[in-house]
């Protein structure tokens, strides 16, 4: 009996394994579905199904920038432990996942699973991430990307800490482009690695924001037992200072605490005639927001710094 593109996708669907080994299952088992699943699953291609309700918390944060400058990929993929992200296959597939997302089109995640796996087009992204999966015996999970497209004067930057437990990707605009300027973005980078700033400016607040976090102080100081009308006029010097942590141009230079980082930056530019602005970052952390253990990152980076 022949086998069908109908059984494929049904085994497939079935035992989460990839295309081609369940097509090669298939031929083995002369087209029997069930004999075919019990193929894969003697050979630990089957077990991507029961792994993926387990917690995926570690994993690795990484960057891609091309060498022609012009896209770069910030990506977070996830592990059970910390073992199976400190493999080499594991951090080639990372390396490969960035690679791949540099070059596809995909708008969201489901169609980056979607789409043909750019080192071997006869499987899709999600076959790809099944093969890992079977290869490694963990659940993995490709959880988030970011893709950034040169426009004139853009340079990208990035920076990884902790083997990939952060990860930050900076675009910068400058009329120039040297390793001064690369430099400087290095260093923008680490700030943002160390200080978790949310905006690159005030005026990329929202009004939404600025108003919630204005009710909060408010809250916080009535809290504290102040009178309402004395806890709004206090609220204004602290949503301030609040703001200011949040805007990577406001903040204190981590480096050399006479700067803000804008003032950081507008002295790098006069050092070598040029005009240097922030443009957008991206900063993640792995596992954020899952279910994992804490530790301060932030801390970690800012000693880094210093030394």
């Amino acid at each position: 009996m022949a086998v069908t593109a109908s059984m494929v996708k049904e085994l497939r669907e079935i035992s989460g394994a990839g295309m081609v080994d369940c097509k090669n299952a298939l031929v083995e088992a002369d087209a029997d579905v069930e004999k075919a699943l019990e193929i894969l699953r003697e050979k630990g291609m089957a077990a991507a199904v029961k792994k993926a309700g387990r917690i995926a918390s570690e994993g690795l944060c990484y960057t891609y920038i091309s060498e022609d400058n012009k896209t770069a990929v910030i990506i977070e993929i996830n592990s059970e432990t910390d073992f199976v992200a400190k493999n080499q296959e594991f951090k080639n597939f990372v390396d490969m996942s960035a690679r791949h997302a540099a070059s596809c089109t995909a708008e969201n995640m489901d169609e980056f699973f979607t789409q043909p796996w750019t080192f071997d087009t006869s499987m899709t992204v999600r076959d790809a991430l099944n093969q890992k999966i079977s290869a490694t015996g963990e659940n993995l999970n490709i959880r988030r990307y970011v893709k950034y497209t040169a426009e004139e004067g853009s340079v990208f930057v990035s920076y990884i800490h902790g083997g990939g437990k952060v990860a930050v990707l900076l675009e910068l605009t400058s009329t120039v482009n040297n390793a001064a300027i690369a430099e400087a973005g290095k260093n923008i980078c680490m700030q943002i690695a160390a200080m978790s700033p949310q905006f690159v400016r005030r005026s990329d607040i929202s009004d939404e924001f600025i108003q919630k976090e204005r009710e909060i102080l408010t809250q916080q100081a009535i809290n504290e037992g102040k009178p309402q009308n004395i806890a709004e006029k206090m609220v204004e010097g602290r949503l301030n200072k609040e703001l200011k942590s949040f805007c990577l141009l406001e903040q204190e230079y981590v480096k050399d605490s006479e700067f803000t980082v804008d003032g950081y930056l507008k002295a790098v530019g006069k050092e070598n005639s040029a005009t240097v602005t922030v443009k957008r970052f991206v900063r993640y952390e792995t596992g954020e927001g899952l279910e994992k253990k804490e530790e301060n990152f932030a801390e970690e980076v800012s000693k880094a710094m210093q030394g």
